[in-house]
């Protein structure tokens, strides 16, 4: 499956705004005030520009133009991500573009708040920033969301579904990528197929274990609520989950987890009771964080391309910054294309489940 995403950008015409800035005899950052309709530029200098674009046929880039509404604007990054691995991709891909794109970020970490915390915390941050990116589990903070936007300041939520329609959201397709997560489990032969749940107050969460229950629904085989076990997207959530799973009589031939922390804590924990993975029990997770590639086996999961989407969510956010500040803030929902990636933690089932290892 493609993993392109849908994009908001437009193509360049092929003209650059060094070529306007030329022929205008003015610097690029006169164009851009110009094209950009920004003020303190004279009125002769404005026709000049005016004549050039009008002469080259320039359309203004809208990478060069968020590139310019970038300077000494202040975005806050707000995270309090449980998975360790989720949040190390997350950061190194907002650090990346704002080095790019010389936005000054803001990393506020707010760990354990109540609604009544993240209320006042989202004030106090209103008064201090252009912007806010939300990655997950603040994506859906009705206390922090309702906050920003009354402050009118513009929010971009990373992996979240669509919850308030005044702030923009950058996410993949999570009830079709489980869905085929299963369905390339039942593929290879397993029926009875544990899965660990994410946190229950978040859309993704839910999508994901919908696209489960789908896909089993669809190949007539039912749900086994005991094999459903609830996760925080933590790997000791992971651990106390899979305890469960894997201390039932007849075992599941297969672990779903939600994501990869919490599939990499099944592992572990299939080993120390005796299980090989996969002969015995097939793991796999969600996200191809770096938890996915540094257990043994490595995982089969479920890519989403964390650093692409914080990339998309900055550029979302000052395109949405600069539409504010022209009068109409434009809000924007991303869907990006994800991938399965098969990996050496799925085999077919075992001929029986029944007890510790492999009896069959």
């Amino acid at each position: 499956m493609s993993n392109d995403r849908k994009s908001i950008r437009r193509k360049s015409h092929g003209i650059t705004i060094d070529e306007v800035a030329s022929l205008a005899k003015v610097s690029p950052m006169t164009v851009s005030r110009v094209v950009n309709g920004k003020g303190n530029v004279r009125d002769s200098t404005r026709e000049r520009v005016m004549r050039a674009v009008d002469k080259l046929g320039y359309t203004p880039n809208l990478a060069a133009s968020t590139l310019a509404a970038a300077q000494n604007t202040r975005i806050a990054l707000i995270y309090s991500n449980p998975s360790g691995a989720y949040l190390r991709e997350l950061l190194v891909g907002v650090l990346h573009v704002a080095s790019r794109t010389a936005i000054q970020l803001v990393i506020d970490y707010w760990d354990e708040m109540d609604a009544a915390d993240e209320r006042k915390a989202a004030r106090r941050l209103a008064k201090g920033v252009s912007g806010v990116i939300l990655p997950p589990p603040l994506c859906e903070s009705h206390a922090a969301v309702q906050e920003l936007v009354k402050a009118n300041v513009p929010v971009v939520a990373i992996a979240s579904g669509r919850f308030h329609d005044r702030i923009s959201c950058v996410h993949i397709d999570e009830f079709r990528a489980a869905r085929e997560m299963t369905e390339h489990l039942i593929a290879q032969g397993h029926q009875r197929i544990g899965f660990i749940k994410g946190r229950d107050d978040m859309t993704a969460s839910e999508l994901r274990f919908e696209g489960f229950r789908a896909a089993l629904e669809a190949h007539g085989l039912p749900l086994d609520r005991h094999l459903v076990q609830a996760g925080n997207y933590t790997y000791r959530s992971g651990l106390q989950a899979a305890e469960k799973l894997l201390s039932r009589r007849v075992l599941p031939s297969a672990i779903f987890a939600s994501n990869d922390d919490m599939a990499a804590a099944a592992v572990s924990v299939a080993h120390r009771r005796g299980l090989e993975v996969p002969r015995d029990l097939s793991v796999v997770g969600f996200d191809d964080s770096s938890s996915a590639t540094t257990v043994w086996p490595e995982l089969t999961t479920v890519r989403q391309p964390i650093g692409a989407m914080a990339d998309a969510a900055v550029d979302v956010l000052l395109r949405s910054i600069r539409s504010g500040e022209q009068g109409e803030r434009s809000i924007v929902d991303e869907v990006f294309g994800h991938q399965l990636v098969e990996r050496q933690s799925v085999a077919p089932p075992p001929r029986t489940t029944t007890g510790r290892g492999r009896t069959g």
